[in-house]
C-alpha cells in the first residue's frame, strides 16, 4: 500500500508543478459538463475527464514524452476512468470505508515522502492549482481501491513449500540486490476471447511492436495504447529487483540490455511488451547469498513539543556540523539520536533488504559507502543515515525461504490483480457518448 500512496503522492506533485502557464482569466472559465460515459448506474463528465487528462499531460510532459495526439489520450483516460469507477462501486458495495484518521495518515506520508509537511504539501498544491479537496477526494479513491484489491486479490494469494523450493532452484539470483528499470506495454485480451478476437489482438501487438522497432518513443506509444494502470505514466514500472518482477517479466528482463525490447510475450492478462530502460546494483554468484549494508542513523522523532520543521531543521545542522565541521557521526549520534542504537553510535549493524522501512531504505540505497545522508523522513521521525560498507553474505535457510515466499506472494498478487480487473472489465455495463456529443 505503501508504495501505491507514495506513487499517487508524486504523481500529482508532479502534476502540480508542471502546471502549463495559461493565462489566469482562461484558467477560471468552467465550461458547461456533459456525460461522456455511464458506468453501471453512475456517470463519468467531460470535466472529470478533462481534469484527469490534463494532469496525465502535464505528468508526461515533464518526463519529456512526445504526446500523442489529444483524442487517443482521452480515449485511454476514459478507460482508465470507467476501470476505476467500476472498482469503487464493487469497493462502496463490499462496505470498504477510509475513515478521517486513515486518509490524514496516508496524506502525512505522501507529505514525508516528498519531504514536505501537511502544510507544505497543501500549499504547494494551492499554489499550483490543485485544489485541495480534489487531492484529498484521489488519496481516498487511492486507499479505497487499495484495500480492495488487498480483499479481493492479495488476502487470497497462497503459497505453497513446494513453489518455495522451485523458486529458489530456480532463480539462483533472485535476491542479488541486482535492480532493473522497466517500462511496458499491455494489450489486454478479454475474458473468454475468441480465437478470431486473439489473432486480430496479436496483429495489433505487431503493429506495436512495429512501431518500436521504427523508433517511436516507448512511452508515447504506451500512453497512447497501453491498456496498464501505468500507461499514462509513460508504461514505467520504476526500478525493481528481479524477484520483485512478474514472472514473465524475470524470464526475459537477464537476456535484455539498457535500451533493449522483449518479444512480444502472452499471460493470462493478454500481450506484453517490455524495454528496459537501465540496471543498477550488483550481481551475486549463488542462491546463497544476498547484499547487506553496514549502517548507522541518527533519529530525531516528532513529538507534541518537536514539530516536523524543528526535528528537520535539527538534523539539518547536525548534518552541517558532520559533513562540513568533522565531527565524529557516532559521538553526535550517542549525544542526538532518540533511538536506543544512540549508545552503540548509531551503529544498526548488518542490514538485508526488507529489514527497515522503504522511506529509510531507498534513501540508504541511494548512498555509496562513507556517504552521510540529507535528512530522511520516516514513519519514526527524522533521519541522518551513514552507510560504511557493503557485504555479500551467505544467507540462512529460514531467511532464504521467507524472501522466497514474499517474493511468490508479490508475483501471484500482480497476475491475479490483472486476471481480476480485467473479468471485472467484461462484467461492467459501460455506454460511451463521448463521440456523439462531441
Amino acid at each position: 500500500m505503501k508504495r501505491l500512496i507514495f506513487r499517487l503522492g508524486f504523481s500529482l506533485l508532479a502534476c502540480a508543478a508542471g502546471l502549463s502557464a495559461l493565462p489566469a482569466a482562461a484558467q477560471r472559465a468552467v465550461e458547461a459538463d456533459r456525460i461522456v460515459a455511464v458506468v453501471n448506474n453512475e456517470v463519468i463528465t467531460a470535466v472529470q475527464l478533462r481534469e484527469r487528462l490534463d494532469q496525465a499531460v502535464r505528468r508526461l510532459s515533464r518526463q519529456g514524452t512526445e504526446l500523442p495526439p489529444r483524442e487517443v489520450l482521452e480515449r485511454q483516460m476514459l478507460e482508465r476512468l470507467i476501470l476505476e469507477r467500476a472498482q469503487l462501486q464493487l469497493a462502496r458495495e463490499s462496505t470498504i470505508r477510509v475513515d478521517e484518521t486513515m486518509l490524514e495518515r496516508s496524506i502525512q506520508r505522501i507529505a514525508d515522502s516528498n519531504g514536505l509537511t501537511p502544510e507544505g504539501l497543501r500549499e504547494a498544491l494551492t499554489r499550483d492549482g490543485i485544489a485541495w479537496d480534489r487531492f484529498r477526494d484521489e488519496v481516498r479513491t487511492e486507499l479505497m481501491l487499495t484495500r480492495l484489491r488487498e480483499r479481493e486479490v492479495d488476502n487470497r494469494i497462497v503459497v505453497t513449500e513446494a513453489e518455495v523450493d522451485n523458486f529458489i532452484t530456480t532463480n539462483p539470483d533472485a535476491f542479488s540486490g541486482r535492480e532493473y528499470h522497466l517500462a511496458h506495454i499491455l494489450l489486454r485480451a478479454p475474458e473468454g476471447a475468441s480465437p478470431a478476437q486473439l489473432e486480430a489482438l496479436a496483429a495489433r501487438a505487431q503493429d506495436v511492436m512495429g512501431r518500436l522497432q521504427g523508433g517511436e518513443d516507448f512511452a508515447s506509444v504506451a500512453a497512447a495504447v497501453s491498456n496498464a494502470p501505468d500507461a499514462m505514466n509513460g508504461g514505467d514500472l520504476g526500478w525493481r529487483r528481479r524477484d520483485a518482477l512478474p514472472a514473465l517479466f524475470a524470464e526475459v528482463v537477464g537476456n535484455l540490455s539498457p535500451g533493449q525490447l522483449s518479444p512480444i510475450m502472452r499471460s493470462a492478462a493478454g500481450l506484453h511488451i517490455v524495454k528496459l530502460l537501465d540496471v543498477r546494483g550488483g550481481a551475486l554468484a549463488g542462491a546463497d547469498q544476498v547484499e547487506q549494508t553496514r549502517a548507522s542513523h541518527i533519529l530525531v522523532r516528532t513529538s507534541e513539543v518537536l514539530s516536523d520543521v524543528e526535528a528537520e531543521s535539527r538534523l539539518r545542522r547536525l548534518h552541517e556540523r558532520i559533513v562540513r565541521g568533522g565531527e565524529d557521526f557516532a559521538a553526535l549520534a550517542r549525544a542526538h539520536s532518540d533511538d536506543l542504537s544512540a549508545a552503540k553510535g548509531g551503529e544498526l549493524g548488518w542490514v538485508y533488504q526488507g529489514d527497515t522501512v522503504p522511506e529509510f531504505e531507498r534513501a540508504m540505497n541511494a548512498l555509496a559507502p562513507g556517504e552521510i545522508s540529507e535528512p530522511v523522513r520516516s514513519p519514526f521521525g527524522w533521519h541522518l543515515i551513514k552507510v560504511h560498507e557493503r557485504r555479500v553474505q551467505d544467507v540462512t535457510e529460514e531467511r532464504k525461504r521467507a524472501m522466497a515466499r514474499a517474493a511468490l506472494r508479490q508475483r501471484k498478487s500482480e497476475d491475479a490483480f490483472e486476471d481480476w480487473v480485467r473479468q471485472l472489465r467484461d462484467s461492467t455495463y459501460v455506454e460511451y457518448r463521448l463521440e456523439e456529443q462531441e
